[in-house]
């Protein structure tokens, strides 16, 4: 599951909300989409990781299938990829923070953790980027913002510290690596939105990332580590598991860029809410998980304390 928030600096609109009820139910119906996709990633992983395919090759195909769906995209857009110099670092550095790194913790994690559990980890991103953002003098650290991070961390901590929060205790390590994605989010929020060039659009640095993660990262990776995972034709549920991962990812970015440009960034940023309540839903629903106290209790803090640490929208100069 890759979904890093794009940065907004671009964006001229980024706090205008729709107006208009045909637009709010537009803008909403897009939101509720991406959650519910995204939140779907977490059955897609551990049908995936199901399948006995090493991490790292199914990685290289997520990001190889994602960068593919990408590229059609921007084509139709009539908006190639720049291959400028100074582009080209950020695809690297983005590809390996943003694409890389995330997917592989994310695939290793997979097997050994309830999807709502999974669900869960993946929305410690959003407040990880606050904290980055308090630390470099971009947010201001209200009252309601500490606790907001304070009920963040006691989320991970339920997780992590009740014997009984987990169906098998053993699997505490795997919930930190799975916040670790979290944590690649929150950097390449920062870097982005202090590297992104004037007049470069997040989605281009999106594409160039998935196509510099695919073709030459995890080709490597892969390589060194002989870990491919063919795609065996004619396809069954893991072959489809895999396009249909990439897929969500490649339609989530493009639909989160157009929903920032379309009802600001404020409002866009509660898809994090709409992807920790579909992957335990979904978990239900597809796996029948029994989820302990704990996991609930986690689940109602890492909402609250998005609720709390979420933007503000900024306020227009006068006239």
């Amino acid at each position: 599951m890759e979904q890093p928030e794009p940065s907004t600096e671009t964006v001229d609109n980024a706090d205008t909300p729709p107006t208009g009820f045909i637009k709010r139910v537009w803008a909403w119906t897009i939101l509720l989409f991406m959650g519910v996709a995204w939140g779907y990633t977490v059955i897609l992983a551990k049908v995936i990781t199901a399948g006995g395919g090493h991490p790292f090759g199914i990685a290289m195909w997520t990001s190889a299938l994602g960068a593919g769906f990408l590229l059609v995209f921007s084509a139709v857009r009539r908006r190639p990829i720049s291959l400028r110099r100074d582009l080209l670092w950020l695809y690297a550095v983005c590809g390996l923070l943003g694409v890389v790194v995330p997917a592989i913790s994310f695939y290793f994690a997979a097997p050994h953790l309830p999807a709502g559990v999974l669900s869960i980890t993946v929305t410690v991103g959003p407040i990880l980027t606050f904290l980055f953002s308090v630390f470099f003098g971009l947010e201001r650290f209200a009252s309601l913002r500490v606790l907001g991070v304070a009920l963040g961390v006691l989320a991970v901590a339920l997780l992590v510290v009740p014997e009984t929060s987990l169906p098998d205790p053993s699997a505490v390590p795997w919930v930190l690596l799975a916040c670790v994605p979290g944590l690649c989010y929150a950097l390449v929020n920062m870097i982005l939105t202090f590297r992104l060039p004037d007049g470069v659009s997040p989605f281009m640095i999106t594409c160039g990332s998935f196509l510099v993660s695919s073709v030459v990262l995890m080709v490597v990776v892969v390589v060194a580590t002989d870990s491919f995972v063919p795609l065996a034709w004619p396809w069954g549920v893991v072959e489809w598991s895999i396009a249909g991962m990439a897929a969500i990812n490649a339609v989530g970015y493009g639909l989160i860029i157009y929903l920032i440009t379309y009802a600001g960034a404020v409002f866009a940023t509660q898809v994090a809410y709409l992807i920790a309540i579909s992957g335990v839903a979904w978990g239900i629903i597809i796996f029948d998980e029994q989820h302990s106290v704990w996991v609930w209790l986690s689940l109602a803090c890492i909402l609250t304390g998005l609720t709390l640490i979420r933007p503000r929208r900024r306020k227009k100069a006068a006239d």
